[in-house]
């Protein structure tokens, strides 16, 4: 006999003629992956059972049995002592069929009133309701970490970059506190996305709600909920609340990413801007010499696969009629690998990002390359009277003298710079230096140090608040 004849039977096999086959079972069970909604399933059963006792559908002394033998499974499947089984398809029958063999026939009347389809929805937003406040805690770290990184590193000059060619001297705790702004749009959307995930959708059953008199703000009480969600076809078939999460997921990803592109390119001998610690760092089988930055690789990498995610959740729902169906099956390994990976490449930052160490010397000696400070002498010479396209031209030729004979503006005597505008006078020194540069952008949003940690002081402020 082949492994496909085999069969079996289902908590739902009356109207069937004959048992699933064996392969069949295996390629629709969810069980695998969904076992890590127990806790979920298990208090939404429990919140479940009290309203039922509420509104009268069981006696008290039957929750009473239901709610102690759902601690129980519980208590065995943290346990270990729990054996999943295939057969009974997810994470749902195989708690209820245990149930059932702990209490007897009471465990049958949990389901009244409710079905798979309301209840795994239930699940799934109670489980990632968890999860963005561990994710936004992690995110709360790492926004603290870059504050404590940028107020350190606040008279620290590096070249500002555009198109990765040296524009303008910049502080680098100014540079940080750009990945701070990103991270703050991204808390900004996590929390209201959370407003979106915490609506129930129990109470919808199958498609058009129950005829049994349920009292779904009792469930919605019991169970955190700001409000039961207001129509039964959507309740069971929305899944905008997991792709909304992981949009965040890919946006808070991509910025991860373009931090990550940075630590790599900083770190490598090329520019030698600053330097991991070995705990985050790997070595290679053959170059004894090398120092990787592989958590910075592996999370701009790990980008991808989040992506990757968003898309296939905006995939699944696209051509889905309501209400619910079997392809929704397919929402959970994408959304928890998402929110694996979100956690992990949080957790890793926000212990490394403290722990950077800035070569200050080579940051400066960088932004003295490049004519970082040709467009201050342009400000100059406008301040000065001079039309801002003329200052261009004017600082255009000077940098064109610079490089012929490979010296920085600051380097230039005064009567170098004199040959292009004969306004430059002994004043130009003051403005040229890269400490005057930015220290002449001190307003709000500029790269002064006065203002950097007038950011860092507001920032820990809102944090805080």
């Amino acid at each position: 006999m082949t492994d496909s004849s085999k069969t079996s039977e289902k908590p739902w096999g009356g109207r069937f003629s004959e048992p699933t086959d064996a392969f069949v079972e295996r390629f629709t069970a969810s069980v695998g992956f969904d076992q890590r909604l127990y806790h979920h399933d298990i208090t939404g059963s429990i919140a479940h059972a009290t309203m039922l006792a509420e509104v009268g559908v069981l006696t008290d002394e039957e929750k009473l049995q239901i709610i102690e033998g759902l601690e129980a499974v519980k208590a065995d499947i943290e346990a270990g002592k729990f054996e999943w089984s295939v057969s009974l398809e997810d994470v749902h029958m195989n708690v209820e069929a245990r149930l059932t063999d702990r209490i007897g026939i009471t465990g049958k009347k949990l389901h009244t009133g409710r079905s798979r389809n309301d209840q795994v929805a239930t699940d799934i937003r109670l489980y990632l309701r968890d999860e963005i406040d561990v994710i936004a805690e992690e995110l709360t770290r790492l926004r603290a970490g870059l504050l404590d990184l940028a107020e350190r590193e606040a008279d620290t000059i590096m070249p500002g970059f555009t198109h990765l060619q040296t524009a303008q001297p910049v502080t680098f705790g100014h540079h940080l506190l750009a990945w701070y702004e990103m991270l703050v749009r991204d808390a900004d959307r996590l929390q209201d996305c959370r407003k979106r995930v915490n609506v129930m959708p129990l109470g919808a059953a199958a498609l058009a709600g129950t005829t049994y008199p349920i009292d779904r703000t009792i469930t919605a009480r019991l169970l955190g909920f700001d409000r039961p969600s207001e129509n039964s076809l959507d309740s069971v078939s929305d899944r905008d609340f997991a792709i909304e999460f992981c949009s965040f997921a890919a946006l808070l990803m991509t910025h991860m990413s373009r931090f990550s592109e940075e630590l790599v390119l900083w770190t490598s001998a090329q520019f030698d801007f600053i330097d991991l610690p070995d705990r985050f760092c790997t070595g290679s089988s053959i170059m004894p010499q090398k120092k990787n930055p592989d958590v910075p690789e592996l999370v701009r990498g790990k980008t991808g696969r989040v992506n990757g995610h968003l898309v296939s959740l905006l995939t699944l729902m696209k051509s889905q009629p309501l209400a619910y169906n079997k392809d929704n099956q397919e929402d959970k390994e994408p959304l928890f690998d998402t929110i694996d990976t979100v956690k992990g490449c949080l957790k890793a930052y926000a212990d490394m990002v403290p722990a950077i160490t800035a070569k200050v010397d080579n940051m400066r000696e960088a932004a003295k390359r490049g004519f970082s400070t040709a467009t201050d002498l342009a400000d100059y010479l406008v301040k000065k009277g001079m039309p801002f396209r003329d200052a261009h031209e004017v600082v255009g030729k000077a940098v064109a003298f610079g490089v012929a004979e490979r010296r920085d503006l600051s380097e230039m005597t005064l009567a170098e710079l004199q040959q292009f505008s004969d306004i430059i006078a002994d004043d130009v020194f003051g403005v040229l230096t890269l400490e005057g540069s930015v220290q002449a952008r001190d307003h709000l949003g500029g790269t002064a140090p006065a203002q950097v940690r007038a950011a860092v002081a507001r920032a820990r402020a809102a944090l805080a608040g």
